[in-house]
């Protein structure tokens, strides 16, 4: 690493960006409770509670998946979990890349998150094809990875957009915030998961409660995506009071 000023591959544009909030050097926190009165806060927290808990799902489902759709046992998860993770650290380092790239080219800022936010929430939708007719244990493994790998691109954009929207003595409660919400809906989407699961398992067909499962995964980017600009148009930044900062 390199101090910015230093890094000859950074353009100038992408040097302003990263200098533009240091004129305040103001450590004090602002209560969560001021924050919440921002949309801002809203649309990240939103954004965190649909999409943090597939991430889970993938976690924790997709081993039962291999063993109960797939037939799989134990011994056998080893090299299909590799893949499907391995494709995780891609999509993490290459969609914090994209939008940045995007950036230097000179498309504003918040245009570049919300690209990059569309194009992974559309990739992520070819996962609920996981469960269709005669498709092959390695074509399955393919979608689920492209989906995981997109959740950690997605995941990588929608970080930086508390940063892009909130002085950076707000940014870490911001982000404590969402990542409480996400955690809230891992939680419920766990009792979810289990409930759809062992409903259809008792109806002698588990193929379908993984089935439901995955449109919900590959939707849930998609109504994240519109809720999020819905509800921060153009992702303004956020001008506290001074009896809030």
């Amino acid at each position: 690493y390199e101090v910015p000023e230093k890094q000859k591959r950074l353009s100038s544009a992408e040097l302003a960006y990263i200098k533009s909030d240091q004129e305040s050097e103001d450590k004090t926190s602002i209560p969560w409770l001021t924050l919440l009165k921002y949309r801002q806060t809203w649309a990240f927290v939103v954004g965190k509670f649909l999409t943090d808990p597939i991430w889970w799902f993938y976690l924790f489902w997709i081993p039962g998946w291999l063993h109960d759709v797939r037939g799989l046992d134990i011994k056998s998860f080893g090299l299909p979990l590799v893949v499907i993770y391995t494709a995780t650290t891609i999509g993490s380092i290459f969609g914090g890349w994209l939008s940045s790239f995007m950036i230097s080219r000179g498309v504003a800022v918040y245009k570049s998150r919300r690209r990059a936010m569309l194009l992974f929430a559309l990739l992520v939708i070819p996962i609920v094809f996981t469960q269709t007719r005669g498709i092959t244990l390695w074509s399955a493994i393919a979608l689920i990875s492209l989906a995981a790998a997109c959740h950690q691109a997605w995941s990588a954009n929608i970080f930086t957009t508390v940063s892009d929207m909130f002085p950076r003595n707000a940014v870490a409660s911001v982000t404590g915030i969402g990542g409480m919400a996400g955690a809230v809906g891992g939680m419920l989407v766990a009792i979810l998961a289990g409930n759809i699961l062992e409903f259809w398992e008792k109806q002698g067909s588990i193929q379908t409660g993984y089935l439901t499962l995955f449109i919900i995964a590959g939707t849930a980017y998609l109504i994240a995506w519109i809720l999020f600009n819905l509800i921060a148009k153009n992702m303004e930044p956020v001008v506290l009071d001074n009896n809030e900062s």
